[in-house]
């Protein structure tokens, strides 16, 4: 996993956009993002156990897993829009890569997290972020959940009033 500064550069989303500045894996910890990694599903059954994870299921993004590529393309789109969701975002990586981006503290750059074969990343509840595979387009991921499946994303700006992104922002931003 490599984690760093959105480069903020125009072009495609699924490039590195590397700014060359590296964040560390204590300031993910300070937005609450949780990153480990695991090559056997026992570590992240511990951590389903601890965490309280009792669903999970398993999904492939490629252009053929989700239809053609006109509705890969598409939901590329709505998983790249700037979002958050009511619910811990949880995912071990099977196979493949992505990136995860997070608004950093100062709410104007993007933090992003390289995602490979082996990681588990948490990311909590209220939490802006946006995600995107890498120019590879695969990657095979495990959802885990506390409840019923569930993938409801808030867009932002409409989210901002949303309570548990005003929980979030008391949580880790107020200084």
């Amino acid at each position: 996993m490599r984690v760093y500064i959105h480069d903020q550069k125009e072009g495609d989303q699924r490039d590195p956009h590397d700014s060359g500045q590296a964040v560390s894996l204590e300031d993910l910890d300070k937005l609450g993002v949780l990153y480990y990694h695991h090559d056997d599903m026992e570590s992240v059954d511990k951590i389903a156990e601890e965490r309280g994870y009792v669903n999970r299921d398993v999904i492939n993004i490629t252009p053929e897993g989700l239809g053609g590529q006109e509705i890969y393309e598409q939901k590329l789109k709505t998983f790249y829009a700037e979002h958050l969701h009511e619910d811990e975002e949880i995912r071990y990586i099977l196979d493949g890569e992505g990136y995860f981006d997070v608004r950093h503290k100062d709410d104007e750059n993007w933090i992003r997290i390289e995602i490979t074969k082996g990681d588990l990343i948490i990311l909590p509840s209220g939490i802006y972020h946006r995600f995107t595979l890498s120019n590879k387009d695969y990657i095979k991921a495990m959802r885990l959940f506390q409840a019923e499946p569930k993938w409801i994303a808030y867009n932002r700006p409409d989210a901002d009033s949303n309570p548990y992104r005003e929980t979030y922002v008391q949580k880790f931003l107020k200084v």
